[in-house]
Formats: structure tokens, C-alpha cells, sequence
């Protein structure tokens, strides 16, 4: 439940980073610190369904993904192939996570959420 709740958690502040980078009201630099953060924070969970142990790893590899976007973006580069890649990375972790959705909501754990 750790797990979930600190992705939900960073799900959100990211997203909401990059949103406010995006309309203007934020620096490149406040969203790439968030997905650090959030990679971070996803690190010191320690889940114990498969499921959830690689979707953490790969929630946090997209968070990595997302800020290189931002950085490449930011130096007017093309961030089209980390973008490509978060959103690879999330569509995986979203995947992994509802085909064991049934399961872990018996254990109760929702993720939906995260999906």
C-alpha cells in the first residue's frame, strides 16, 4: 500500500509540474527536481507482489524519462524520444498493474488509481 499511495502521490506532483512548466508557471529546472524526487521516493518503497515491484521500477524509470524530456526541451532540443519512452514506460506499469488489479484488490490493494 506504501507503493501505491507514494505513486499516486508523485503521479500527481509531476503531472501537475509539468502542466504548470508547460503553461509558463514554472521553471524547467522545479520539474526535472520533482522527478528525481519522485524516482526517489518510488525507490524506497519495498513492495512485495511481483506486480508491483516492476511496476515501481518502471514508474521510475519513466519519471527519469520525463525529466530528460524536460531538460532536452528546455535546451531546445527535441524531447520527442524521452517522451516516447515515459509514456512506453507507463503504458508497461499500467499494464502490469491491470491485469493484476483482480488480485491485489483481494489483498487489498486498489490500484486504480494508478491506472
Amino acid at each position: 500500500r506504501q507503493f501505491i499511495r507514494t505513486a499516486s502521490l508523485n503521479m500527481t506532483a509531476v503531472g501537475t509540474a509539468g502542466r504548470d512548466y508547460l503553461a509558463g508557471e514554472l521553471k524547467a529546472k522545479a520539474v526535472i527536481e520533482d522527478t528525481k524526487r519522485a524516482s526517489l521516493a518510488l525507490d524506497r518503497t519495498n513492495p512485495s507482489d511481483p506486480s508491483l515491484r516492476r511496476s515501481r521500477l518502471l514508474m521510475g524509470a519513466m519519471f527519469a524519462e520525463y525529466g530528460r524530456a524536460i531538460r532536452e526541451r528546455e535546451r531546445n532540443g527535441d524531447a520527442g524520444a524521452h517522451m516516447h519512452r515515459a509514456y512506453g514506460l507507463a503504458n508497461f506499469a499500467h499494464d502490469i498493474l491491470a491485469e493484476a488489479s483482480t488480485e491485489l484488490e483481494k489483498q487489498g490493494c486498489d490500484v486504480r488509481g494508478l491506472l
